[in-house]
């Protein structure tokens, strides 16, 4: 997705916005159209077919209400916009498509795998998988930096789930066709919607040739958690279970972790600011999580409204679908004042890009770490960065993704390193 910055003089008219055309994210300008919804239709109704339509959420309070308020807006009737209209095959078994307290079982033996202060005994490994992606970049010449980061989350999150080494390039591109199956890289020649059905159906294979090798505790992994936690009564989760979730972890790094970098990397680049915030390693969390708002990578989740309820003076009804957009919400002036300016020193630690209330991103320290190990590697390694063509961005109304991102690197000399390079050195 485009990440512009709209002046609420764009010529949008929301009776002909289509925010399911995955198009329209690649190509058009989504957050012109979040933009005029914000300022004059905040929850605004998009007719797909005769009998088929979804509530678009775009302020960042109705956006944090439907999230957080299961009571009123399930996740069980299918959780995106793929889904529509359709009946959610995960539903209740997968922990994304499920609602608590169900959802609070299933989820928190992997919450406990998955916090922070088990994850730091894996930083060294997370920090080694960055090293060695950036070894293979050439000084002063040409190479796809999305390729790159594409690369990041499968050696981090295959490692965690105990996945071959042989298999994550494979992996890797599966989950791009299953979040992105109309984009002309992934798309096969029997159309979208087959494309997206074989992705599943190779990942859902592997998955079950991984669980049916396991015997016993297995050694801690994420798929051994899975395979071993019990929670609903003494029960244990069953075999398409195990893989539905392993599938759903799997995806929610994959096609999150990589974006970030590359949206930063375009402004720090296109903005002048690289040098800055290399300089300054103080704020390295702060411009992480601005990176984060800023980037959005998972740009919308959907919900079905259980009971007639207000949303901003609008009346959703029962049995109605209601689409939060993430990256709308994250530039919501009454919350982010100049949300079209990118700045390393701003407090975005309100932003929505993990989600928020009881779905919250249940990776959400493994991305961190890992964005924290690569972004001090990055200003480490290399002095500055060239744009050397056009970003290409993800045919997707799911992922805000950059696919192509050309750039030349320059390295840093021996003598000369960013304060962040130094005080990594020192650690």
């Amino acid at each position: 997705m485009k990440l512009t910055r709209p002046t609420g003089l764009e010529p949008v008219d929301l009776k002909q916005v289509d925010l399911v055309d995955p198009a329209v994210h690649a190509e058009g300008d989504p957050h012109a159209i979040w933009h005029a919804m914000r300022e004059r239709e905040p929850v605004h109704w998009q007719q797909v077919s005769p009998d088929l339509g979804f509530w678009s959420a775009t302020k960042y309070d109705d956006v944090a209400r439907v999230l957080r308020d299961h009571q009123v807006f399930t996740s069980e009737h299918g959780t995106l916009l793929n889904l529509l209209g359709k009946k959610d095959p995960a539903s209740g078994q997968q922990m994304p498509a499920t609602d608590p307290p169900r959802h609070t079982r299933m989820r928190s033996p992997v919450q406990r795998a998955l916090n922070l202060r088990m994850l730091e005994r894996h930083r060294g490994l997370i920090r080694g998988e960055v090293e060695r992606l950036f070894a293979g970049i050439v000084d002063g010449e040409r190479f796809d930096f999305a390729e790159l980061t594409g690369k990041l989350p499968m050696a981090v999150t295959g490692t965690l789930m105990g996945l071959d080494r042989e298999d994550w390039p494979r992996l890797t591109y599966l989950t791009s066709q299953a979040i992105a199956p109309d984009d002309p890289e992934f798309i096969r020649p029997e159309g979208g919607q087959a494309t997206l059905r074989r992705a599943h159906r190779e990942l859902f294979a592997t998955f079950e040739e991984a669980l049916n090798r396991r015997k016993g505790t297995g050694n801690g992994d994420l798929i051994d958690v899975l395979r071993t936690m019990e929670f609903e009564n003494g029960r244990k989760l069953r075999p398409g279970e195990i893989v539905s979730n392993c599938y759903s972890l799997l995806l929610g790094a994959n096609v999150t972790t990589p974006h970030v970098p590359n949206a930063a990397v375009i402004e720090l680049v296109q903005g002048g600011k690289y040098d800055d915030w290399a300089d300054h390693p103080e704020l390295l969390e702060r411009g992480i999580n601005e990176a984060l708002r800023w980037s959005s990578p998972a740009s919308h989740f959907m919900r079905y409204a259980k009971r007639d309820v207000q949303l901003s003076g609008v009346t959703i009804r029962e049995n109605e679908p209601v689409v939060v957009w993430l990256g709308s919400a994250n530039r919501d002036s009454d919350v982010f004042p100049e949300p079209y300016k990118f700045d390393i020193r701003r407090d975005a630690g309100r932003h929505l890009a993990f989600g928020i209330g009881p779905h919250y991103c249940v990776g959400h320290a493994v991305a961190r770490i890992t964005l924290n190990e690569f972004f001090q590697e990055l200003f480490g390694q290399f002095e500055k960065f060239e744009l050397a063509d056009e970003p290409e961005h993800l045919h997707s109304n799911f992922i805000a993704g950059i696919k192509h991102l050309p750039l030349v690197a320059i390295r840093r000399s021996p003598t000369k390193t960013s304060t962040i390079g130094e005080v990594r050195k020192a650690r």
